[in-house]
């Protein structure tokens, strides 16, 4: 066994039976590249990767094939490679993707010109209707260059989809592989979860005690943050709304909407109540008391002693159920310090009645923080299912667990996409 297969599904299965054509033009950033297929490996994909020359004189079909596990197609031959991956029948790729993509090979892939394997493999693609990613990498002046833009709305409007490029250093860097990995999985994206629009509020609450005090919790926002990467991964449209947290947000998802206290969340869900949901996850740490803040800075030369009045405020959850009603899934996520499951699961089922739930995801203080977690998914009937790990996996289990509940799509919402749609 090649040692690339000792990595294959270790971080996800998503991929398992995609075939994926791996296109590499010639970029400096070709040096990524085993880095990048061994992140798709690790969800589980059948790779196949195509280099053009100029791909060839910054890094060897040798180290591709280390990182792939075979031989990489440096030529169109006999075998007709490029129809045989990308062609109609059995073995036909899910889909292209080129990284890193010169501005030389995306101005001839928007163009009709084939002069590469890389381009040719793209003009059958195109021409067979195989979904197409292209992550764009150049000086960041030839990004500018109204020609280089013009072809890539051109190849956007054709169905190409566009990995955005990390802009620092003067440079259009090729997207980190996890970025790249999650773009393909998310354009992959099928199943229950496929199109669907899921919000998701997460991280801490903060209520004001002065102008430049808080009052927080321990919340670290991990679990929304992995829940949003596993919704995104099984193709859906993620609208965050997310509080104090000590998580990187990744630059794949979309930019979050920030709240600091409930009050807050109050006025986003007033403001901008997103359409067309078919599920509504609340993994935040949302305060059950506020405080009248005080102006200006409490000076504690005058205040050796200081006493806080705290006045429990309203349910958040109530007022989400308000704004979307059945058949909106609306999950919630209960801490409760019960050392028993038995106690820990009856507690979930009463939080799931009093603010109509459908489903409540409880944990114990265990995993707070950290890296792993265990939980419980709590519906009104029925045995809890009892989930333990790393984060992001409980996260993808929680959500394949209630993708059976989804009910039709939402009106107005977006129609589950078939695979290999554009």
């Amino acid at each position: 066994m090649h040692p690339s297969e000792a990595i294959r599904g270790r971080r996800s299965h998503l991929l398992e039976g995609r075939r994926i054509v791996v296109g590499v033009s010639g970029s400096i950033a070709a040096v990524e590249v085993p880095r990048i297929l061994r992140e798709l490996l690790r969800h589980g994909a059948s790779l196949e990767c195509v280099m053009s020359p100029d791909a060839l004189r910054l890094i060897t079909a040798e180290a591709v094939r280390f990182a792939l596990g075979h031989p990489p197609v440096t030529e169109i031959t006999g075998d007709v490679e490029h129809v045989r991956f990308l062609g109609p029948g059995p073995g036909q790729a899910d889909l292209l993707l080129l990284a890193p993509a010169t501005a030389n090979t995306l101005g001839k892939i928007a163009h009709g010109i084939d002069d590469t394997p890389v381009t040719t493999c793209a003009s059958v693609a195109l021409g067979n209707g195989v979904p197409v990613l292209v992550a764009p990498a150049m000086h960041e002046d030839m990004s500018r260059n109204p020609f280089v833009v013009e072809n890539l709305e051109r190849l956007r409007t054709h169905g190409v989809g566009i990995i955005p490029p990390v802009l620092e250093e003067g440079e259009s860097k090729l997207a980190g592989p996890e970025a790249i990995a999650a773009h393909v999985l998310h354009r992959l994206g099928r199943g229950p979860w496929g199109g669907r629009k899921v919000l998701i509020v997460g991280g801490a609450a903060a209520e004001a005690v002065d102008e430049v005090r808080y009052l927080t919790n321990a919340s670290s926002g991990r679990l929304a943050t992995e829940l949003a990467a596993q919704a995104y991964y099984r193709g859906a449209e993620v609208v965050p709304w997310i509080g104090q947290t000590r998580q990187e947000w990744p630059k794949y998802l979309p930019s979050p909407i920030p709240f600091r206290s409930v009050r807050d969340l109050e006025g986003i869900l007033d403001r901008q109540p997103p359409a067309g949901l078919s599920a509504v996850f609340v993994p935040a740490a949302l305060s059950d008391y506020a405080l009248e803040p005080v102006a200006g800075k409490i000076r504690s030369e005058e205040n050796p002693r200081l006493t806080l009045t705290l006045t429990r405020q309203e349910k958040f959850l109530p007022r989400l159920r308000r704004s979307f009603p059945s058949p909106v899934l609306l999950i919630g996520f209960k801490l409760e310090s019960e050392s028993s499951p038995e106690a820990l699961v009856h507690r979930a089922r009463e939080f799931l009645q009093r603010n109509s739930l459908d489903a409540v995801v409880a944990n114990g203080p265990r995993g707070m923080g950290g890296e792993e977690t265990e939980v419980y998914l709590v519906r009104a009937r029925g045995k809890p299912h009892r989930y333990t790990g790393r984060k992001a996996e409980v996260a993808g289990r929680v959500l394949d667990d209630l993708a059976g509940d989804l009910s039709a799509p939402v009106s107005g919402g977006s129609s589950p996409r078939p695979p290999g749609s554009h």
